[in-house]
């Protein structure tokens, strides 16, 4: 089997591609990054530069390639100011996600050997946030993670359907793992006692472990009747007090020190609303399907995520 993953440089790229390498597989990644081996690197792994826009020689990678992986795009959110929403920071988000897929429709249309099947990373920001429950049937909202997701992020490998691909569209809810961007600065926060809820702690709080992430990931590709859009979310969403609190208990910590929406808002201007707004989504799909969740519950997801690394 071999398998190629645009954006496979980041934390979720580097988990798949050790699956697919236990797998046996043959892995390329296509980085924006230096083609260089690094440590760590499963067998089997080979890292081929691209710019995530131009059809060059990095075409040749997707030739005989069974499924391709489209994890490429600017990330949403980091650790520093620089990466608020300006105008400029929106279409690059933006251009990052549209350049990079049809970069990939583009290079599939011109090899011969076509994968059978395209998956696409989106996110669980497709939704309105609220109390609605948010199967993979209701309708995208109208914040901007929302339109980024629908109008541009997703739209831009649709084309490979024509060329005769099973497309899998995978929303994805925060990563709840060993290290994982979403987990990490909130235990930190919580062992140096200054854990708590997020504003008011009352909004949702979707995730997915890890191993759920990979496992469902691997069973909508094996199986050839799935297509389509699936939330990738655990059906046990939290609301964000719980998740500060199931957290402090798990690290044997307070979680007392509430970080207030203005605080946020100030800081993080328009971003704020990824912490302070949240969808309360349901997996509907893969459930109906068979897949059979590993962590359904928060705690246990925690409490595999840092046994890891204790």
């Amino acid at each position: 089997m071999k398998v190629v993953i645009a954006g496979g440089s980041g934390y979720l790229g580097e988990k798949l591609a050790g699956s697919w390498s236990a797998r046996g597989a043959e892995l390329i990644v296509l980085t924006r990054g230096r083609a260089e081996a690094r440590p760590g690197d499963p067998p089997g792994l080979h890292r081929v530069a691209w710019d995530g826009r131009t059809v060059k020689d990095w075409v040749s990678s997707l030739e005989g390639a069974d499924i391709v992986v489209n994890l490429a795009g600017e990330r949403v959110a980091g650790s520093s100011l620089r990466y608020r929403w300006s105008g400029e920071r929106k279409r690059l988000l933006a251009s990052s996600r549209v350049d990079a897929g049809r970069a990939l429709v583009a290079g599939i249309s011109a090899i011969t050997r076509r994968p059978s099947v395209f998956v696409q990373a989106s996110g669980i920001d497709y939704y309105a946030s609220g109390e609605a429950l948010a199967t993979e049937e209701a309708i995208h909202g109208e914040s901007f993670l929302s339109r980024l997701v629908s109008h541009d992020w997703e739209p831009s490998t649709a084309a490979v359907e024509a060329l005769g691909l099973r497309r899998l569209i995978l929303r994805i809810a925060p990563v709840i793992g060993s290290g994982s961007p979403v987990l990490a600065p909130l235990v930190l926060q919580h062992r140096l006692y200054i854990g708590g809820p997020v504003g008011g702690g009352g909004q949702w709080f979707p995730w997915i472990s890890i191993e759920d992430l990979v496992g469902s990931l691997h069973f909508l590709v094996d199986h050839d009747n799935s297509s389509g859009s699936y939330n990738l979310v655990s059906p046990g969403s939290v609301r964000n007090a719980e998740l500060s609190s199931t957290l402090g208990k798990v690290l044997g910590r307070p979680s007392w020190l509430p970080i207030p929406a203005l605080v946020l808002r100030l800081a993080l201007g328009e971003m704020a609303d990824t912490l302070l707004e949240g969808v309360r989504a349901n997996p509907k799909r893969l459930l109906e399907e068979g897949y059979r969740f590993i962590h359904s519950e928060l705690r246990t997801a925690l409490e595999a995520a840092l046994r890891s690394v204790a």
